[in-house]
């Protein structure tokens, strides 16, 4: 196995940085720490090239991003649009799936000044985060933040305004039962869709249908709308909180040979590539995924080099994308 500077640093009981410095001759090196590191050196059999002689500098030149899982085709594509913007400014990502059950990202990405800059992308864990990065002065940005107003480095879509289009979008058709099936409270993005919702019934004189608390899963829309079957009291529309949830309903309704959208509008929530290839298509509110990347990696490199402000945050607009699952209720209906 090819021996790195991060073994040196291990081994030695230094940082990246001090190994860094050594393989550069600098002379604020203390003495005794040069020695740790070319006993270290020398036991490891390593030898230095140019990426890590840049180290000098004091960057490592990686940039480290944490998000709650790989399993989301949205993710995904804010993910490789980071890790392409960052390839092209001479910088490596480095992933951490941080799901709350082993040890925090600070500890992972954080140690032995191993990152130059930290992505937090749909943050689980968000004040620990800050209060850890913030100690140790390492510059960062947050992507779908869940503190609102939040004082910290950002970049937001307008989830409110999402809901609210979904919505008006299925009131404009004509639907008066409207139902709601929220993401878990603890994310921002599902309560400020919720009230999106809620906000667009209100004006338009309509109470909800229902609206009931589900999770970012198919399984979860599938029992929802199951239970809606087994009672015989069905909305004319519905309005999920993201795409797995509408296509979990979907799937529970024409297991029960309820049609989609003659009997049933649904629209979804992210535009997930799965979104487009179930029939019937998914309507469904898109994420501008590739801006957010793009906007987070500028933002954290402009911090990087000292150009941007510190609590900056950038709000994008969503897009409802029209598409099969959402028509005029039938005349029973209206």
């Amino acid at each position: 196995m090819k021996v790195s500077i991060f073994d040196v640093a291990k081994k030695s009981g230094l940082s990246v940085v001090t190994v860094s410095r050594v393989l550069n001759n600098a002379p604020s090196v203390r003495e005794k720490n040069r020695d740790k590191v070319l006993q270290a050196m020398k036991e490891l059999n390593y030898q230095p090239n140019a990426a890590a002689r840049s180290l000098a500098r004091g960057r490592t030149g990686i940039i480290g991003l944490s998000l709650s899982t790989l399993h989301d085709s949205f993710f995904d594509a804010v993910v490789k649009e980071i890790s392409d913007r960052l390839e092209e400014q001479g910088y490596f990502l480095a992933l951490s799936i941080v799901t709350g059950r082993e040890e925090s990202m600070h500890r992972l990405m954080l140690q032995e000044d191993r990152v130059d800059g930290v992505i937090m992308l749909s943050p689980i864990k968000e004040d620990e985060s800050m209060f850890e990065l913030k100690k140790r002065n390492i510059p960062f940005v947050m992507l779908d933040n869940q503190q609102p107003g939040t004082s910290a480095p950002s970049v937001i879509v307008d989830n409110f305004k999402g809901g609210y289009e979904a919505t008006r979008h299925l009131i404009e058709l004509g639907h008066k039962q409207i139902a709601h099936i929220s993401g878990p409270q603890f994310f921002l993005s599902s309560r400020e869709r919720e009230r999106g919702f809620r906000q667009a019934m209100e004006e338009a004189g309509l109470t909800p249908f229902a609206v009931e608390q589900g999770m970012f899963q198919i399984k979860s829309g599938n029992q929802i709308a199951s239970a809606w079957v087994e009672s015989g009291n069905l909305p004319t529309a519905i309005f999920a909180a993201d795409d797995y949830i509408a296509l979990g309903v979907m799937d529970a309704f024409k297991n029960a040979g309820i049609r989609v959208p003659n009997d049933v509008s649904v629209v979804g929530f992210d535009d997930q590539i799965i979104a487009s290839e179930f029939r019937p298509m998914l309507t469904t509110v898109r994420q501008p995924a590739e801006k957010i990347g793009r906007l987070g990696v500028e933002l954290l490199l402009g911090m990087i080099r000292g150009s941007s402000k510190r609590n900056h945050t950038v709000q994008l607009d969503p897009e409802l994308i029209i598409r099969e699952s959402t028509a005029r209720p039938s005349r029973d209906q209206a």
